[in-house]
């Protein structure tokens, strides 16, 4: 995995061997920065990172100077991967170990984005009860977007607050926002 721009552009993050997550890929990574950079000034946005495996959105937001990343994820071994990462680089990353629809259900922090790659295998029920509890719980700012990363073969566009889709390859990224 590498960061694709900002402070830290090209450089190279390897995760230790058997590592639990699904990075995004360079090429998808790149397209949804490119959509972000047209509409955001990173340095004001307030980051949520749910599902966040190696870290790899989280350290693109950091890099491009992102204000507040918060990363969860449910793997202790991930949390801490991202944290060593995110300290080395002196990025404004916290990383939290919690199951991702506990920290949803019980948080009281709201986010200018908020990013989540569950596993692919999440069903559409699963992938709304995310949506459900960021919107039923005001998780975003007013210009707030969620994005949801998810497998070519899921279609959510009938979910509530769905604006728009752009589909990389094998991945979609799906985009609901307050409107």
């Amino acid at each position: 995995m590498r960061i694709i721009s900002g402070k830290y552009k090209g450089k190279r993050i390897t995760a230790p061997k058997k590592f639990p997550a699904r990075p995004t890929t360079d090429f998808a990574k790149e397209a949804l920065f490119n959509i972000l950079n047209n509409n955001y000034y990173f340095d004001d946005l307030s980051v949520l990172d749910l599902f966040a495996g190696i870290g790899s959105i989280s350290l693109e937001f950091g890099s491009r100077g992102a204000k507040e990343i918060l990363c969860v994820d449910n793997h202790y071994n991930s949390i801490q991967f991202i944290q060593k990462t995110a300290d080395e680089l002196k990025l404004n990353i916290t990383a939290i170990k919690s199951e991702a629809f506990s920290f949803l259900s019980n948080t009281k922090l709201t986010f200018d984005i908020i990013f989540a790659d569950p596993p692919y295998d999440f069903t559409k029920d699963q992938l709304e009860k995310i949506v459900l509890l960021v919107f039923d719980n005001s998780l975003l700012n007013s210009d707030g977007l969620l994005i949801i990363e998810h497998s070519k073969h899921t279609d959510i566009t009938d979910l509530p607050n769905f604006r728009y889709s752009k589909k990389y390859g094998g991945s979609v990224f799906s985009f609901f926002d307050l409107e």
